[in-house]
């Protein structure tokens, strides 16, 4: 399938089955069958053998998928064969905990760029990189060939800073505020609520003790 043509919802799996491969990888497992696949993942068999047909991932009947050629083929469908420039805005407590989370290292996303409000931020070095002025963003984050822009900052700020990257040249967006971002067609936005997530769960933990 050509690039581009890969269902949304299947590209929002195949970072859950990359988990579920590298998981078994580090306990020596070198084939895996949809119904392992499907164990490690929480994801129907049917629809895991659905999805891995969108990247041309066959599996050999009788033995199932080969574990590490099916994630290197993952990786590259995500692009993760490659590293990414990462500019985080924000240095609060979420971007701190950001800054400290090595899965983003492993997985081949680096920051290399740190941006905050606090002028008494400025100039501290943080895991090497220098926190600098968000005021700056637009002139400074083409400097550091930003490929993503990772936004920390409170749902009031999350729309300037946006505007900043987006000037700046960033055409990908990872936004933890809890607001809707209006930005130019040809960028990309992932938002993460982490207020919804909770309210989504509040909703099935009352409904479990209602029954």
């Amino acid at each position: 399938m050509p690039k581009g043509k890969i269902p949304g919802a299947t590209v929002s799996r195949l970072p859950i089955y990359a988990r579920a491969l590298n998981s078994l990888l580090a306990r020596g497992v070198d084939t895996a069958s949809s119904d392992i696949l499907a164990h490690e993942s929480q994801v129907n068999a049917a629809q895991i053998r659905k999805d891995l047909s969108h990247i041309g991932g066959e599996g050999t009947r009788g033995l199932g998928y080969d574990v590490a050629s099916l994630l290197g083929r993952i990786n590259k469908e995500l692009g993760l064969d490659r590293s990414w420039r990462v500019a985080l805005v924000g240095y609060g407590q979420l971007g701190a905990a950001l800054v400290g989370y090595e899965g983003f290292a492993e997985r081949g996303f680096q920051i290399v760029a740190i941006y905050d409000a606090d002028t008494a931020k400025v100039g501290s070095s943080v895991s090497g990189v220098t926190v600098e002025d968000s005021a700056d963003i637009p002139s400074t984050v083409g400097d550091h060939h930003v490929d993503i822009a990772v936004l920390a900052v409170p749902a009031g700020s999350a729309q300037n800073a946006a505007d900043a990257v987006v000037k700046g040249g960033v055409k990908a967006i990872l936004n933890f505020a809890p607001a809707v971002l209006d930005v130019p067609e040809e960028v990309s936005v992932r938002s993460v609520d982490l207020s919804v997530e909770l309210q989504v769960l509040s909703f099935y933990q009352f409904n479990r003790n209602d029954e």
